[in-house]
């Protein structure tokens, strides 16, 4: 019977030295001695970055400085491939000739002083490349055949640089076709993260969490049992620890509860980037590559069993906007106007909420969206402003937004009020409330002032029981 399959990606954090690549080669020797597994690795960390900044020092004509950071990148590198050697005694080295394509690269931004988003993700892209052979390498020198993959002859995305999509039709037969023959033959497959291609052969990135969407991606296409992401934190937790030092681990939580916590400020997962691993039902885990042996948090269909909040998350930098006035009671597509508004700009409306009695809208955004979204509806609504309909278009700013989240809130009589009780105890004031119809999240709006105490609040009401 063929072995459950398993995709492990090795954030940046996890991959920073020769020390933390053998640690990371470690633990997927260790894992392929109980499942197949193709591995995704980052960038080490800080490199995306460094990339980023030499493309910008080129951009503006400063050709010496770019090649000054390639040099310390190649240096970098060679440096952990010869500490990796002495400490396995394996052949490993480094193979500098990437970076005579992104010498190249760096000085035909220089001569035109223009980077496009295509040569962007080009320049990008070599971080994960320098990265997974390393990890290969290691991998291999440890006693676990290994073999560095190019993503880009795996994933095929659309034309949008710097956040391409992937297309599933096209890529999934040749992830298949190319992974699957290496795994049964005993090989880890170490797949570059972030990277993929363009139908015209194109490189292109994954955008934020870019290596996450690789792993979910790959999940997805190799129905595997379950995607592993290492990274530097235990999991998932009950609230930020800088703001609550006892949050708890939650060992398992659910799909759902686990969108809500990452749209309302948990940072551990960026949701978007695991989408096609959740679709297709894969558990996501958790774990810290530095302390391997705790339990980490595992996202899968269903959580832990019980009632109640599970988890205060907060977003800061909001700014409530909102429109008043009597004449807007029982006129129809006050609020599909709002939204249009909001939607032509591109600004994210991350809470909204309206009055019952329909003379009064608010919503949450960006501060850095706040005066140009003020000023589009001001214009949207400018006629029933004239007409007295509508008073006008406020906003305060800085506003937090903080949510209680847990799926046993479903049904649980009370939950609200122990909610608002907690935060009224804190002396904190509720600007603008919000629940979706899911049961699973009430949201609120306080004053950025207030969030550490709300949080805290709330966090030990629930702590309580």
């Amino acid at each position: 019977m063929r072995r459950k399959l398993a995709v492990h990606k090795f954030g940046g954090t996890s991959l920073g030295d020769a020390e933390r690549i053998l640690r990371a080669a470690s633990l997927l020797a260790a894992a392929s001695r109980t499942e197949s597994v193709v591995a995704v690795a980052s960038a080490m960390g800080g490199v995306t970055d460094t990339l980023l900044g030499a493309a910008h020092d080129a951009e503006r004509g400063r050709l010496a400085q770019a090649k000054r950071a390639v040099e310390a990148l190649r240096e970098r590198h060679a440096t952990a491939a010869s500490e990796i050697a002495r400490a396995t005694g394996g052949d490993v080295s480094f193979d500098g000739k990437p970076l005579a394509e992104l010498t190249t690269a760096l000085s035909g931004v220089a001569l035109l002083r223009e980077r496009t988003p295509r040569v962007t993700d080009l320049i990008a892209s070599f971080g994960e490349r320098l990265s997974a052979p390393l990890l290969a390498a290691a991998l291999s020198a440890k006693g676990t055949p290994a073999q560095a993959v190019d993503a880009r002859t795996l994933l095929v995305t659309d034309e949008k640089h710097g956040a391409a999509t992937c297309e599933r039709k096209r890529s999934d037969p040749r992830v298949r076709r190319k992974l699957l023959p290496l795994v049964e033959q005993g090989v880890v497959p170490v797949v570059t993260g972030f990277i993929a291609r363009s139908p015209q052969g194109e490189t292109t990135t994954l955008g934020r969490s870019g290596s996450d969407t690789t792993a979910a991606l790959l999940g997805a296409a190799l129905g595997a049992a379950r995607v592993v992401i290492w990274t530097d934190v235990d999991g998932v937790l009950s609230a930020d620890p800088r703001i609550v030092p006892d949050a708890r681990l939650l060992t398992k939580v659910s799909y759902r509860e686990a969108a809500e916590m990452t749209y309302f400020g948990a940072k551990v997962l960026h949701f978007p980037a695991v989408l096609p691993a959740i679709a297709a039902g894969i558990p996501l885990v958790i774990k810290n590559s530095f302390a391997a042996g705790r339990p980490g948090t595992t996202i899968s269909a269903r959580g832990e069993a019980g009632k109640g909040v599970r988890a205060v998350t907060a977003v800061p930098g909001m700014c409530l906007i909102s429109l008043d006035g009597k004449g807007m009671m029982g006129i129809p597509g006050i609020a599909a106007r709002v939204f249009g508004t909001t939607a032509r700009l591109g600004v994210s409306v991350v809470m909204f909420s309206q009055a019952s009695s329909e003379q009064n809208i608010a919503l949450l955004v960006p501060e850095a969206d706040r005066r140009r979204t003020v000023e589009a509806l001001e214009h949207e609504f400018r006629f029933e402003r004239l007409t007295g309909a509508i008073d006008g278009v406020a906003a305060r700013s800085p506003i937090a937004i903080v949510a209680a989240v847990g799926d046993g809130m479903r049904g649980t009589v009370g939950i609200a009020s122990k909610v608002f009780d907690a935060v009224a105890r804190a002396g904190v004031n509720v600007e603008v409330i919000a629940q979706g119809s899911s049961e699973c999240n009430i949201s609120f709006a306080v004053e950025e002032k207030d969030r550490v105490a709300a949080v805290r609040a709330l966090h030990a009401a629930l702590s309580a029981g």
